[in-house]
């Protein structure tokens, strides 16, 4: 029998997941069109591989088993699966058609909207992932400022730009290596190090788990200023989530250009570019930044649909309210149970729980907490994002399988048998090296291409 949202006895069944895992294997290399979706990150033998259906803050994979879900389609999923006025709009919108051989009005009736809701957004450009949108940001801050040099803090998609400076930059020229390099993250003076006259943009997550400093991003923005520099917000994870604006509208700070998917048409697929029009206005002649599903018309209509939604305000006082609550709660919970290796940090709508890698096994801690709650019916890869679906009811299961769980989680670390205690293969990195480094170019003129 399939297991349900409950105190489950058993771990869940997974012999159909381990099938279809079976027909991938030699198939789709590493499994997965998204890595964190991969079986990587779960415990093998236990979690669930393949899910087949959503329902508000519920999935349901190929098993039959029932699971509330933290990872909400690893951020797309803002308002829930299935959401009556968003798919009802994709619905009509498909009678209609889906995609055509001229334009569609909801292309401006989108762009609209962005104007609107989103702060120093002159234009708008419309693509399918992030990581388009992403590079075609940079490509505009090259073209404007004509220097050629970029300095990144986060995640920002798979192109060579950025992938260049992680460890999985194989097949990536060097050429496209000596142009890219990483800031350290609530440090100006780094920053300032780094920030050569010529580098073209500073590219960032405004926030991604640690809270910026007072006075952080506006350091940031005074320091491009003066340096001809332009600052791209990327906006994948805040956009949406921490204001109906987003970043800029939550810390009151200007950006050249930014950068938005994930929660704009939640799960459909889209990703939109804004900015300053004398930048944007490349794109008319100058810059090339053009595709066939750009304007395709379902993901368009789950965005309007989304984004009416979204600027009422009601989805963001839901999400900080209950995101606030599980943090904070958590956070008394390791108190209570005498760990010290956790802490659920963030803000609201999003939190992760760091384990100290420096006075457990991370990997294996996680892997056995991640174990005890999938018993209990909880889908959880590290990382809480709140969805709109999620309810007060939600957050005290989760708080009270939470308790459970790390009870049994803190024996096993007092007792010194967390990898006998588990019943898989413990979760992987999906990098070994994306923070906590900090590459910054050399002057003008040196030959070296990183200090």
């Amino acid at each position: 029998m399939a297991n349900k949202v409950t105190k489950n006895t058993q771990y869940p069944v997974i012999a159909e997941s381990d099938k279809w895992l079976a027909r991938a294997e030699g198939l789709i290399p590493a499994y997965t069109q998204t890595l964190a979706k991969g079986p990587q990150q779960h415990v093998r033998g236990v979690a669930p591989k393949y899910l087949k259906k959503g329902k508000g803050a519920r999935v349901w994979d190929v098993d039959g088993n029932e699971f509330l879900d933290y990872t909400m389609g690893v951020g797309p999923v803002l308002l829930g699966y299935a959401y009556d006025p968003v798919d009802n709009a994709i619905k009509e919108q498909l009678n209609d058609g889906i995609t055509f051989s001229l334009m569609h009005p909801l292309e401006v009736e989108v762009a609209e909207l962005m104007r609107e809701m989103v702060p120093n957004t002159e234009m708008v450009r419309f693509s399918k992932t992030g990581a388009d949108a992403t590079t075609a940001a940079i490509r505009l801050a090259r073209a404007f400022t004509g220097r050629s040099k970029i300095l990144c803090c986060g995640y920002h998609g798979w192109h060579d730009w950025y992938i260049a400076v992680t460890d999985r930059n194989k097949g990536i020229p060097q050429a496209a290596q000596d142009l890219s390099f990483t800031i350290p993250y609530n440090d100006l003076k780094g920053v300032e190090e780094a920030l050569t006259p010529d580098i073209a943009a500073i590219i960032l997550e405004p926030t991604v788990f640690e809270e910026p400093k007072p006075g952080f991003l506006q350091g940031l923005r005074d320091l491009c200023d003066k340096n001809g520099t332009l600052l791209i917000f990327d906006e994948m994870w805040t956009g949406f989530r921490l204001a109906p604006g987003g970043a800029q509208e939550y810390f009151g700070v200007r950006a050249d250009m930014a950068t938005f998917s994930k929660a704009v048409a939640n799960g459909m697929p889209i990703s939109i570019l804004t900015g300053r029009a004398d930048v944007m206005k490349l794109l008319d002649k100058e810059v090339f930044f053009f595709t066939t599903f750009g304007g395709e018309a379902l993901s368009l209509a789950a965005c309007k649909a989304t984004m009416n939604i979204l600027k009422k305000g009601e989805v963001t006082k839901h999400i900080f309210k209950l995101g606030d609550q599980l943090r904070t709660s958590l956070n008394s919970l390791f108190t209570a149970h005498g760990i010290d290796y956790m802490k659920c940090i963030g803000i609201g709508p999003r939190s992760i729980v760091n384990i100290d890698g420096t006075k457990v096994n991370a990997l294996e801690v996680k892997s056995l907490l991640q174990q005890e709650l999938i018993r209990m019916g909880i889908l959880w890869a590290g990382i809480h994002n709140m969805s709109y679906s999620h309810t007060e009811a939600d957050i005290r299961y989760t708080l009270e399988s939470y308790d459970e769980a790390l009870a049994f989680v803190a024996k096993h670390v007092k007792e010194g048998t967390v990898a006998k205690a588990l019943r898989g293969t413990p979760v992987e990195p999906v990098f070994r090296k994306t923070t906590q480094f900090h590459m910054k170019p050399k002057a003008p003129g040196a030959t070296e291409g990183r200090a």
